[in-house]
């Protein structure tokens, strides 16, 4: 099929299929216009992420090792977390870095963005970079966040994903955001 001939669908119609605290699930019945076959799909509603790619006077960024409750395994990624309602993701940022690891910094911009799952998901995750890191005071964790913050030369950041010891898929994404800008 040529991408040319491809045919976007129709929301006929939208209900909350559960609410889960943190996302809800969205049951949509779709209806493509091609052919008119329709169907029912679901959507995860959630806010957007920011991840904070933030770097120190060192060359080096901060990054958080935590347990993941998904995999049940400790993953060591950029801090980050929930933009709230009426948040920008740069104030986002900000907030998280601070908060998990007692870091801030200057200049903070995003530097790109990704759709962490277009097939269920509707939202957004923002990689905010901070320029001139440095820990400015301590951590206040969210009631169920547990965190060890360390300090990787940016220099090592390939071998890291290489080794299998940065694997999840949003810390990746962001790396490879980051790497990219300071290329220019």
């Amino acid at each position: 099929m040529n991408p040319r001939d491809l045919s976007s669908w129709s929301r006929l119609h939208d209900e909350t299929h559960s609410d889960c605290r943190i996302f809800e699930v969205r049951k949509s019945r779709f209806r493509r216009q091609s052919d008119q076959k329709e169907g029912d799909f679901f959507v995860l509603d959630t806010n957007d992420w920011v991840n904070v790619l933030a770097v120190t006077k060192s060359m080096e960024i901060v990054l958080v090792r935590q347990y993941r409750f998904g995999t049940e395994t400790f993953s060591l990624e950029p801090p980050g977390g929930v933009v709230e309602k009426g948040e920008s993701p740069v104030l986002a940022a900000e907030r998280e870095l601070k908060e998990e690891t007692g870091f801030t910094g200057e200049s903070p911009s995003v530097i790109g963005s990704v759709c962490p799952n277009s097939a269920i998901m509707s939202n957004r995750c923002h990689f905010v970079f901070v320029e001139q890191a440095e820990k400015t005071s301590s951590t206040c964790f969210d009631p169920n966040e547990e965190l060890e913050t360390l300090l990787v030369p940016i220099d090592e950041l390939k071998n890291l994903v290489r080794q299998g010891k940065i694997d999840h898929s949003l810390a990746l994404n962001g790396i490879f955001q980051l790497l990219l800008f300071l290329e220019k």
